[in-house]
């Protein structure tokens, strides 16, 4: 699985310089850097791009359209990992030679609920629950004045399907939604509460 610089400087430790040796072994393409510090060997194929989000930049989980398109609640098929944080007030993108990881920053109050352990190719990573990562998606989503502006979000842009919607557990969105304090979660439960 991944290695961080200190374990790869210790198993180059022999070398007269392992510093070097790690940039022909990057230029060679026989390691890949993930990012600063953090490398994969190239031959390796049991790795989950959902497991290495939160090796890439953490504490993260896996949330937003990655973790609905997971739950078929939206029909793309999302290419990027995206993934939620919190504490940064900044959002972080890294272009990897693996692909792209996007990390949006979530209220602390928010963070830590409705988040899971699965596993893919082996390895573990922390998702979202739908309610969960539709919650923070509508987070970022940003202003959204009225019920009608929120069910055409819903969808006609992101084109989740209406009996997904009315399947989501309300009383978990109703824990959640104070916890993000936008308005925008008083027309999710009201949508919700009708039937969308």
């Amino acid at each position: 699985m991944f290695k961080d610089h200190a374990t790869l400087m210790h198993e180059l430790r022999d070398y007269a310089s392992p510093k070097a040796k790690i940039t022909r072994l990057i230029k060679s393409g026989e390691i890949i850097q993930l990012r600063r510090g953090i490398f994969l060997p190239a031959g390796e194929r049991g790795y989950s791009r959902k497991s290495l989000a939160a090796i890439i930049y953490g504490p993260s989980y896996v949330s937003f359209e990655t973790a609905l398109s997971h739950y078929g609640l939206i029909p793309e098929r999302v290419n990027a990992i995206t993934s939620a944080t919190f504490k940064k007030n900044k959002n972080r993108i890294f272009h990897t030679p693996l692909g792209d990881f996007y990390y949006y920053y979530l209220p602390t109050a928010a963070y830590p609920y409705a988040v899971k352990c699965e596993q893919e190719g082996g390895a573990n990573f922390l998702i979202a629950s739908p309610e969960k990562a539709l919650c923070d998606l509508l987070f970022r989503a940003g202003r959204v004045g009225s019920c009608e502006a929120l069910r055409g979000l819903l969808h006609d842009d992101w084109r989740i399907d209406p009996g997904d919607l009315e399947r989501l557990d309300i009383a978990a969105v109703e824990f959640l939604a104070p916890l993000y304090r936008k308005t925008v979660f008083r027309h999710l439960l009201t949508l919700l509460k009708k039937g969308t």
